[in-house]
């Protein structure tokens, strides 16, 4: 007989005499059932199926998978899909400081009624699509799969030297941004896009990034297009990027900016959160400040903040370490 690994937990131990043959369609489970004796037809029709389990057992399973996971195990049959509903599973994947994020994002009213009236289960899903927020200059949401959280702050949220000229600067109006809307910048000496941000964040470790693109881009035909008749200059001195916390972290990075006409996420540094509870403001910031040539040719989209281990998600965009 085989010995027990000192893997196995006691709930494993548990749920591996019941027949989780049927997981395998789904999950790819190597999981197999009570191996019947030479009169299998009889003793088949008498051992526990995957529909006998209790939900409370199903439930405490499904608690220890991913929520897409546990989507597709709620399609088994109706024990899976009740107990695929449970608040305790749901709220397990939500960040501890949820209710702080309602509040921030919806409001202190809206939070009584989501968190009171909505199950565990529907507020995952519903914060799991990036809410607008500040007038509508930030967005955040859950990433589906772990529950890690993302913000994303406009180009109208930023303070930016000169925006108000519009010999240096205007806004144009796009699709490739989330928020339909950049700032491009023709031509400048000083430049200088400045940016704070508070927020109680859950604890992890978090990767701030600039989204920039060389050249304007535009429609012609209805395809894209992108003009790079302003773009000059930022191929003679990199630029700075700058991150502080309220608790002293403080990191400085520099770059050059390249690829032009493609939008690139980067990446301006790491800050640690430790205490969920505790608001952490932070400041950051993106400057060419030599005055010697002028540059220009530049759009100005968003800042996102999002965990450290999500970076490689940016893969399928364009991204940069400074």
């Amino acid at each position: 007989m085989r010995k027990k690994t000192q893997q196995q937990t006691p709930l494993i131990e548990k749920i591996r005499f019941w027949d989780l043959s049927g997981l395998r369609g789904l999950m790819g489970a190597n999981v197999s059932g009570i191996t019947a004796d030479s009169n299998g037809d009889e003793l088949s029709s008498l051992r526990p199926r995957l529909s006998d389990m209790p939900e409370s057992c199903v439930a405490l399973v499904l608690m220890h998978l991913d929520p897409p996971e546990i989507c597709k195990l709620a399609r088994l049959n109706r024990a899976f899909r009740g107990a695929s509903s449970a608040d305790f599973i749901w709220e397990s994947k939500l960040p501890s400081n949820y209710q702080f994020i309602v509040d921030k994002v919806f409001g202190s009213s809206s939070k009584t009624n989501m968190v009171e009236y909505l199950s565990k289960k529907h507020l995952y899903a519903r914060l799991c699509s990036p809410s607008p927020f500040d007038g509508g200059n930030k967005e955040m949401w859950l990433d589906k799969n772990t529950g890690g959280l993302y913000v994303s702050i406009s180009s109208k949220a930023l303070a930016i030297t000169g925006i108000d000229d519009r010999r240096y600067w205007t806004h144009i109006s796009t699709e490739e941004s989330r928020f339909q809307s950049v700032a491009y910048l023709q031509q400048i000496w000083w430049f200088e896009v400045d940016g704070e941000f508070e927020f109680q964040f859950p604890v992890g470790t978090y990767s701030l990034f600039f989204r920039l693109q060389l050249g304007k881009p535009s429609k012609r035909l209805g395809r894209r297009v992108c003009k790079f008749e302003h773009v000059h200059g930022w191929d003679i001195k990199p630029v700075r990027f700058q991150l502080t916390t309220s608790d002293g972290q403080h990191a400085v990075s520099q770059c050059f900016l390249e690829n032009p006409g493609h939008w690139v996420h980067y990446r301006v540094a790491d800050f640690v959160v430790e205490d969920p509870s505790e608001s952490t403001k932070i400041k950051f910031s993106l400057t060419q400040i030599d005055c010697t040539h002028t540059k220009g040719g530049l759009c100005v989209d968003s800042v996102l903040i999002c965990p450290s281990s999500f970076e490689k998600s940016l893969l399928g965009h364009s991204r940069k370490r400074c």
